[in-house]
């Protein structure tokens, strides 16, 4: 299966050659973090490829304390991009930086009792299809 995606810029694009292994929400501080939101969306795979299409000069790489929490990200406008970590052995996908469908649900929440504070009850909050109109 080939997956594709980009940057919010669009000057960063890549192709991902085979399948992803695994799926989960990682609520750890770090993710949190990195990803100024509840929890980062994750895909692994320890067999698929990663190619660059586009803009590869413009990926920058962050390994907070060289101790393995790797960030990879478009260094103009700052999206989150694949990386490869635990010796270029495992390769992690954002979820939102895929252009095709993500072909798996989450299968976990991980570091969930570091989750934040704020971070439960979500389903029974207000939803709107747009940006709600603001309250005169």
């Amino acid at each position: 299966m080939t997956h594709t995606g980009s940057c919010l810029c669009g000057a960063v694009t890549f192709a991902i050659e085979g399948d992803f292994d695994s799926f989960y929400l990682c609520h750890c501080e770090r993710c949190r973090k990195d990803t100024g939101s509840a929890h980062a969306a994750n895909l692994f795979s320890s067999t698929a490829a990663l190619r660059w299409l586009s803009g590869e000069d413009k990926v920058q790489t962050f390994n907070y304390l060289q101790e393995g929490h790797i960030k990879s990200f478009c260094s103009i406008c700052g999206s989150a991009l694949p990386n490869l970590q635990l010796d270029g052995t495992l390769l992690a996908v954002p979820a939102g930086c895929l252009d095709t469908d993500v072909p798996l649900r989450p299968q976990a929440h991980i570091f969930y009792s570091h989750r934040a504070n704020w971070d439960h009850d979500l389903e029974r909050v207000q939803r709107f299809d747009t940006l709600p109109e603001e309250k005169q």
